[in-house]
């Protein structure tokens, strides 16, 4: 069984490490191996050369490029406009999005009623997936970013972030690699003396395993996750997937 993860930047994804302990748990004979592209053109030659491959993550920042490479995508993520997970089909490419069943499960027993209403950080393939999430479980989405140029419903400014917004939403949401080893000193440029202990913070980061932008929310008293259980839930969904399931 031969898996393997697709981005520009592996160092620090724990997703092979996570996949050889699977291997070994569920004794099976497989192989799983880091594919580093500077561009996603590069992708059809990851194929040609390895052509016993039969499963893919797929992550920054590649998640919504990658779509046009696949002879078919699951109907939910062509819904979000992301895919995180390949199997490879008698030859075909299949494009899955695993992020929204690791994200809904690892929140839901966090989210309260107050949490109605979240900021989302980034606009990535990973934010689609956490606001394709979100709507089923009844959260409002608002998409936060610095770098769009032309205002778009649902999308906050960095700069128009004020008191009056945090707290009316009481859910933040990073789903930029902003902070993410090995640059870890780096956080968010958000205000975060307007965060209390009404807020719920997530991190879809893992490594390291709190960030600045949890541990500045933390302080303030907010509830704080990381993204690991994220990370293996989807994992999980992933190898349902490349072993026969949907």
């Amino acid at each position: 069984m031969q898996l393997g993860l697709i981005g520009r930047s592996l160092l620090h994804s724990f997703s092979k490490k996570y996949f050889e302990e699977k291997f070994i748990k569920e004794n099976v004979n497989g192989s799983f191996k880091n594919f580093e592209l500077n561009v996603i053109t590069e992708f059809p030659e990851v194929l040609k050369q390895n052509p016993g491959l039969i499963g893919l993550s797929v992550t920054v920042p590649y998640k919504e490029q990658i779509i046009p490479y696949m002879n078919e995508v699951s109907p939910e993520a062509k819904e979000i406009g992301a895919v995180n997970c390949i199997h490879i089909l008698e030859g075909k490419t299949i494009g899955y999005n695993t992020d929204v069943f690791g994200f809904k499960t690892s929140i839901k027993p966090f989210l309260e009623p107050k949490h109605n209403r979240a900021l989302i950080f980034g606009t990535g393939g990973s934010s689609k997936a956490v606001a394709y999430a979100l709507k089923q479980v009844g959260v409002d989405c608002f998409f936060v970013t610095s770098r769009e140029y032309k205002k778009t419903p649902n999308t906050f400014f960095y700069y128009e972030l004020s008191p009056i917004i945090f707290s009316q939403f009481l859910l933040l949401v990073n789903c930029t690699p902003v902070g993410m080893f090995p640059e870890t000193s780096e956080t968010l440029a958000i205000p975060f003396s307007y965060v209390t202990n009404d807020h719920l913070a997530y991190d879809l980061i893992y490594n390291p395993t709190e960030t600045v932008f949890l541990e500045n929310c933390r302080a303030k008293g907010a509830t704080t996750i990381n993204g690991l259980s994220m990370l293996h839930l989807q994992a999980e969904k992933a190898w349902e997937i490349w072993n026969g399931g949907k």
